[in-house]
């Protein structure tokens, strides 16, 4: 078994976007920021994946510069290379084209010694949708409290 260590995690992501489905991709990084991801000096808020040139690059993934790396450190912001296998890359590409459909990452974390990123394909949730979303929550909780409550 492969121990997973969960470096960051995108916790807006599952109340902004519908998750249709998710996928585990590799990245290419440089050693500064695998020392700085691994110290968990990262940050995937507005981090979205795009297609260029028929692969798909991390845009706005913030892993904060390794400050022993010196002058040989790296951009905090440059976009990354994800690695999956052409395949999945193609039925990507086909599904972003729908409307209303993006990738983005929900984790980053570790999984034996490497770091691995879970990419979902997901679509913007309204506002309406939103609200009706913590109504039902709420409720859920409430219904759980009171049934809690009776059997004492």
């Amino acid at each position: 078994m492969v121990a997973i260590k969960t470096l960051v995690e995108n916790r807006k992501a599952k109340r902004d976007y519908e998750i249709l489905e998710t996928y585990e991709a590799g990245i290419v990084l440089k050693g500064s920021e695998v020392k700085s991801a691994r110290q968990g000096r990262i940050s995937i808020k507005d981090a979205y994946a795009d297609v260029k040139n028929g692969e798909l690059y991390l845009i706005d993934m913030h892993i904060a510069p390794y400050k022993q790396a010196g002058r040989f450190g790296h951009d905090p912001e440059r976009p990354r290379k994800l690695l999956l296998h052409k395949y999945e890359i193609n039925r990507l590409i086909g599904k972003v084209k729908e409307k209303g459909l993006t990738l983005i990452p929900l984790r980053v974390y570790l999984k034996g010694h490497l770091i691995k990123v879970e990419l979902a394909l997901a679509k913007g949730k309204r506002q309406y949708e939103k609200r009706e979303a913590i109504k039902r929550r709420i409720i859920e909780k409430e219904i759980q409290r009171a049934l809690k409550y009776e059997k004492r």
